[in-house]
């Protein structure tokens, strides 16, 4: 069996090359990491052949530099793996510890996208950021590191749990008129998506900015202090109004990033995953492109950890040819 493994700044996520494996592991590098740990207990209880790695966490905070965290997370796999593969931002394997292995993981996925899909612009909207990858004759165009494809609009980091909503909105319209907001980590985009119903508390697999629950209440309470406010001053009502706010300018900002790529490269067909999945349908839909959703082909947990079954599949193409 062939594993694919996505290690990100918060998130690592496991497939195997089948789609018959899906793990999704909150682990953030900055506290206290327990990334060695959780990777020998993978390899103990999978005891894959070969794995696949793609690293995005190598930017954390907590390591000086990118080099500091991808000697870091590489020698982690390595101990913890026989056989570990890494896949640079050119889409080759190698063993070697270099600089062409950050932020790899959207080169696996738009890989695969292209291998399945064809010509596309590839939209993979996570907890944290989204991805918007052009993709023609098989091979994705994107900038080769995340500075670039920020610059490019190929990254935006907007995200479906872990966003503050600072960030997203500085201004709201409520019932009574418009309120600024106050510019505090008083609530997530976590909490936004769980008032409107659209993700459950299972989903919520990040911390919460109060350390509080993860409940419909305890979303609500932190959505109300965007505002300055506390449920005993402001309704239901209002805060699901915040909250359909917060998607808006979100999906907005997408479809935007979404149609400066497709203006550039002549595109006008999205392949989407990620647990934003959903907002990548309302960008596509503003837009009047066509939208294909990994979910559809392959389930919606693969589409949650798509760039780990990409590599995976990768690999296990590779080792194949």
């Amino acid at each position: 069996m062939i594993l694919g493994i996505d290690i990100g700044g918060a998130n690592t996520k496991v497939a195997s090359c089948d789609g018959r494996i899906v793990e999704l592991h909150y682990i953030p590098l900055w506290k206290n990491t327990t990334l060695p740990g959780m990777l020998l207990d993978i390899s103990e209880r999978l005891e894959p052949e070969k794995a696949g790695v793609v690293i995005t966490g190598e930017l954390s905070d907590c390591f000086t530099d990118k080099e500091t965290g991808l000697s870091y997370i590489i020698d982690a796999s390595n101990n913890a793996f026989r056989d570990a593969w890494y896949l640079d931002i050119n889409g080759v394997f190698t063993k070697q510890k270099k600089c062409d292995l950050a932020a790899a993981n959207w080169m696996a996925s738009s890989m695969i996208a292209g291998e399945d899909f064809g010509n596309s612009i590839f939209v993979d909207i996570g907890s944290t950021t989204a991805d918007i990858i052009p993709i023609k004759n098989g091979k994705p165009l994107a900038g080769k590191t995340d500075f670039e494809r920020l610059k490019n609009g190929e990254l935006v980091y907007t995200g479906v749990l872990r966003t503050n909503i600072a960030t997203i909105l500085d201004k709201v319209k409520l019932s009574g008129g418009v309120s600024l907001i106050s510019s505090e980590l008083f609530a997530i985009t976590a909490d936004a998506y769980l008032v409107l119903g659209i993700i459950s508390p299972g989903d919520y697999t990040c911390d919460t900015p109060d350390g509080a629950g993860k409940e419909i209440i305890d979303a609500r309470r932190r959505l109300a202090r965007v505002v300055c406010a506390d449920l005993a001053q402001i309704e239901e009502d209002t805060l699901v109004l915040i909250a359909q706010q917060v998607m808006e300018k979100q999906v907005e900002d997408i479809a935007a990033s979404i149609q400066d790529v497709a203006s550039r490269h002549d595109l006008d067909h999205i392949v989407a995953c990620g647990i934003g999945e959903f907002m990548a349908k309302k960008a596509a839909d503003e837009l009047g492109f066509e939208i294909a959703l990994i979910s559809e082909r392959y389930g919606g947990e693969i589409s949650k950890v798509f760039p780990a079954y990409a590599v995976a599949r990768l690999l296990s193409e590779s080792c194949n040819s």
